[in-house]
């Protein structure tokens, strides 16, 4: 499976789903019960949709942190973040529902299942869609320019994320490798190699001393050393997993 990482993507997803959530709410009133007047329903259209918000934005953390250090996204783990999602949704509603806000008149079995089952049948399919459409995005991602920047101000680097290489360790410096007209050029520029990494997390380290753009990784060349673009790099054992999990 394929997962679009990006934490700025997936707040868009949350940003959408609370505001379909509020509109939702308010104008279907889908879980009406007892005696709940406007003012009522605008209380719980607001706080069911803050809920679903805090749960996304949660797994859009949580998920880059999984993607990060497995480097591959998994069934497994696209079912576990919709576990988690809506695990976190459950408890923030109904602590919500029970609050002095609502004063809220099921038990949680009755809640679970006359209100939370409806809003998971009703709430899933957009979230698959939603984030069937975040991947979309990468492509758009990798065509946006980056500027990577040095200790001095007019020591900077501007390309395109599709065009960098890798980023090499050279003592005080870290030398960039990019492609410009299908020519790979390099430049250094007075920064380190963690704070490269910081700055750009699509960024692979396969040895302390190098951080590759896995679109450029080719082959293997050994059980230690790999293609990538018209260099060869050594690769640790300790970072060998990196690629291994591509």
């Amino acid at each position: 499976m394929k997962l679009n990482p990006s934490v700025e993507h997936h707040t868009i997803v949350a940003i959408v789903l609370t505001i379909w959530s509020f509109l939702f709410s308010i104008l279907a009133r889908p879980f009406e019960h007892g005696y709940m007047d406007l003012k009522i329903w605008l209380k719980v259209s607001t706080g069911f949709g803050l809920a679903i918000f805090i749960s996304y934005f949660t797994i859009s953390f949580l998920q880059k942190i999984t993607y990060n250090k497995t480097k591959k996204w998994t069934l497994l783990y696209e079912v576990c973040t919709y576990i988690i999602l809506y695990t976190l949704y459950t408890i923030i509603t109904y602590a919500f529902y029970k609050s002095s806000f609502i004063k809220g008149i099921y038990h949680f079995p009755e809640f679970f299942f006359k209100i939370i089952i409806n809003v998971f049948l009703i709430l899933t399919p957009i979230i698959v869609i939603a984030r069937k459409y975040t991947l979309k995005l990468i492509s758009k991602e990798e065509t946006k320019e980056i500027i990577i920047k040095g200790s001095n101000k007019l020591d900077f680097l501007k390309i395109k994320q599709a065009e960098l290489v890798c980023v090499s360790n050279a003592q005080n410096y870290v030398e960039i490798f990019y492609m410009e007209n299908e020519e790979l050029k390099t430049k250094l520029i007075r920064s380190t190699l963690k704070k490269i990494q910081t700055d750009f997390d699509f960024l692979i380290q396969i040895h302390r001393s190098h951080l590759i753009n896995p679109t450029y990784f080719k082959s293997w060349k050994d059980t230690n050393t790999i293609f990538l673009a018209q260099l060869e790099l050594p690769v640790s054992k300790s970072y060998k997993n990196n690629l291994l999990n591509l």
